[in-house]
């Protein structure tokens, strides 16, 4: 059993065969305070993402199927960037553009 004293920030407490007290200082106080907090307001977080976790799809995109299923806009030329290049490296470039 302990009685804690709020107003002068000691904590009392039986012992064996004397009373146990522990004191502190207000800006201690205020430091586990804050301490405190912050831990709640950890725990409140993780929580939170725990049910975000559950919410977002659990399977990542394919990133090859998305880049097969691009087309090029209609209106564009393909032209070799070096023709005595042995790959067959190409750029589009539209034809559809001005003069300007």
């Amino acid at each position: 059993m302990a009685v804690p004293n709020y107003t002068y920030l000691k904590l009392k407490m039986l012992g064996l065969g004397e009373v146990i007290t522990i004191d502190t200082s207000f800006q201690c106080a205020y430091e586990c305070e804050v301490e405190c907090c912050d831990h709640a307001a950890a725990i409140v977080t993780s929580k939170e993402l725990a049910a975000i976790r559950k919410e977002v799809t659990k399977e990542a995109p394919n990133p090859e199927r998305s880049a097969r299923s691009f087309k090029p806009v209609e209106g564009t030329k393909e032209v070799l960037i070096d023709p005595s290049s042995p790959k067959d490296k190409v750029v589009r470039i539209g034809t559809t553009l001005s003069s300007k």
